[in-house]
């Protein structure tokens, strides 16, 4: 990894994939990874035990649908969902998405044989 500063472009790299659901790292600092997905469709009902989880919208929008709501988030605004709380992301249209989560974080949480199961994360 670079020892120097690097500016990020968050088009350049959003433009680098076209697959839903599958999150690519494009920095770690402090034992956090930044990573950024496109949504389409709904996701699997899941929650992540010991982490907790930032949801910013850069492009498009989508409903993070929790067991007692639904909140729309547009471009711009962000959600954090905190450790133990279940949750499923659904995209009506597709959404381009940055994530801020402990390295340790495994997109579907406590399903970890689904086929949406990300381990090793492709870095951009």
């Amino acid at each position: 990894m670079e020892n120097s500063p690097q500016k990020v472009n968050l088009a350049e790299k959003f433009s680098q994939f076209s697959d839903y659901w599958s999150p690519r790292i494009v920095g770690e600092l402090n034992g956090q990874q930044v990573k950024l997905a496109k949504f389409m469709g709904p996701f699997e009902w899941h929650h992540h035990q010991h982490e907790d989880e930032f949801f910013l919208v850069v492009k498009g929008e989508f409903e993070m649908h929790l067991r007692d709501k639904v909140v729309v988030l547009q471009p711009g605004e962000f959600m954090i969902v905190p450790r133990g709380v279940e949750h499923r992301p659904v995209a009506n249209q597709e959404a381009e998405v940055l994530m801020f989560e402990p390295a340790s974080t495994v997109n579907t949480g406590n399903l970890r044989d689904s086929k949406r199961t990300k381990t090793n994360l492709e870095h951009l």
